[in-house]
């Protein structure tokens, strides 16, 4: 059974930087994609960041030059180095994860459309200005 745990979510000021991590375990495939998304109060979920295994990313235009998704396969785990964080970053982050490596607009596609099959819990992010 695949779980996902995310960490190191927290309050920052606007300008400041936070890195998060989702911790994996359970999932043995080769192939996958793994991606961050995001949920504010009110407000639908966002896909932030994808990454696949064969290195491909993909990211949403809101935090383009500002957040890099990685991954550490020794350590199975997954991160979002978020910098230049801005109020209307604050939400609720999860890790999502799926079967299959895909890449281009096929990742972006994943993304924009949540279409992940094991999610985790979420790690609260909160932006003061």
């Amino acid at each position: 059974q695949v779980q996902l745990v995310e960490s190191g979510g927290g309050s920052v000021q606007a300008g400041g930087s936070l890195r998060l991590s989702c911790a994996a375990s359970g999932y043995t495939y080769s192939t996958y994609c793994m991606g961050w998304f995001r949920q504010a109060p009110g407000k639908e979920r966002e896909g932030v960041a994808a990454i696949s295994s064969d290195s491909s990313t993909s990211y949403a235009d809101s935090v383009k030059g500002r957040f890099t998704i990685s991954i550490d396969n020794a350590k199975n785990t997954l991160y979002l180095q978020m910098n230049s964080l801005k109020p209307e970053d604050t939400a609720m982050y999860y890790c999502a994860a799926d079967h299959g490596s895909v890449g281009g607009p096929w990742l972006m596609s994943k993304l924009i459309l949540s279409d992940f099959g094991y999610w985790g819990q979420g790690t609260q992010v909160t932006v003061s200005s």
